[in-house]
């Protein structure tokens, strides 16, 4: 055997002790992080990814009546939501086979207080979840910078004012102009969580109808459009905390400056932290109400768990 093929050998060898699937790190909590990760940045790519096709590319590629059209009938929010749609399909199946796929705070805090998922675990899903979505939004900024710049030039919008809100927006969401205080799009975000984080949880329950043939993502999938159908124009329909905040901080560091952060769009100021709280407070209310008329029925009719749901999130090792 020549000295070469042996180099390569051994190099493989290194890989795969050190980084590949005989790694001692992945069979612990460590390979759950960056599958929540991953999964999270797939969710934004192509979340943030479709909202800057309708909001600059399709315009200012001249696949639009003018340079600055957007919004210009409901299509464009039905591109939107399907668009999301698939971003959650997409990112359940990257991430479910080692973590579950939460690919939010929110959920990850209900199934927490709900489903006892460990809470030493907690701090380090949103981290990774926060993380992915950062830098997916960084992605999306990379790919359509040109086209966010033509955007804002055609409509002479100045990055950091509220001139900038429409080219912002395809990073995080804002309130609508019709609210002049927080409480309207604290009971939206917490309306639109407590929707998925119940449905989910009824998807998800092996007492329940739970869907087979691994369709279960797609479920979910419909889920988030069908929120962003019926009750996403108020606040845009974050119901996800890291789908907000990781985008809204980059956008922060890419100039949008206090219409990022803090939030300020004069009908609601200091925003920022609404997308994060009122959808946590969501999430456990949605799992409470999902589990006090349905699940806890389910379980007095004597109901036996499908023998083909299996639990994510648990490693062989947990945190110290």
């Amino acid at each position: 055997m020549s000295e070469t093929a042996t180099d390569a050998r051994g190099m493989t060898g290194v890989w795969h002790v050190r980084m590949g699937a005989g790694a001692a790190w992945r069979r612990t909590v460590w390979g759950e992080f960056l599958s929540e990760y991953l999964g999270t940045f797939v969710l934004i790519a192509f979340g943030d990814g479709v909202v800057a096709m309708a909001v600059s590319a399709l315009n200012q590629s001249g696949r639009a009546a003018t340079d600055h059209t957007i919004f210009l009938a409901s299509g464009d929010w039905l591109l939107i939501t399907w668009g999301w749609c698939i971003a959650v399909v997409l990112a359940i199946y990257v991430a479910g086979g080692i973590s579950g796929a939460h690919i939010n705070p929110a959920v990850t805090i209900a199934l927490a207080v709900r489903r006892g998922f460990p809470w030493a675990k907690v701090p380090h899903y949103i981290f990774a979840q926060v993380a992915g979505a950062f830098t997916a939004a960084a992605l999306v900024y990379l790919n359509y910078k040109d086209s966010i710049k033509g955007y804002e030039h055609a409509t002479d919008a100045v990055r950091g004012e509220a001139s900038s809100i429409a080219s912002y927006s395809i990073f995080a969401t804002f309130p609508s102009g019709y609210f002049h205080n927080p409480v309207g799009p604290f009971i939206d975000e917490l309306i639109g969580t407590a929707l998925l984080v119940g449905i989910v949880f009824a998807v998800i329950d092996e007492r329940n109808l739970a869907p087979k043939s691994n369709i279960g993502p797609w479920i979910i999938g419909l889920i988030v459009a069908g929120i962003g159908m019926s009750f996403g124009a108020n606040t845009g329909y974050a119901i996800n905390p890291a789908r907000d905040f990781g985008p809204r901080l980059f956008a922060w560091f890419a100039g949008w400056d206090g219409v990022a952060l803090p939030g300020n769009y004069g009908n609601v100021n200091w925003y920022w932290w609404l997308p994060i709280v009122a959808p946590i407070v969501g999430a456990v209310i949605g799992a409470i109400v999902y589990d006090v008329f349905i699940n806890q029925g389910l379980r007095a009719r004597g109901e036996p768990p499908s023998p083909d749901i299996e639990v994510k999130g648990e490693a062989v090792e947990d945190l110290p």
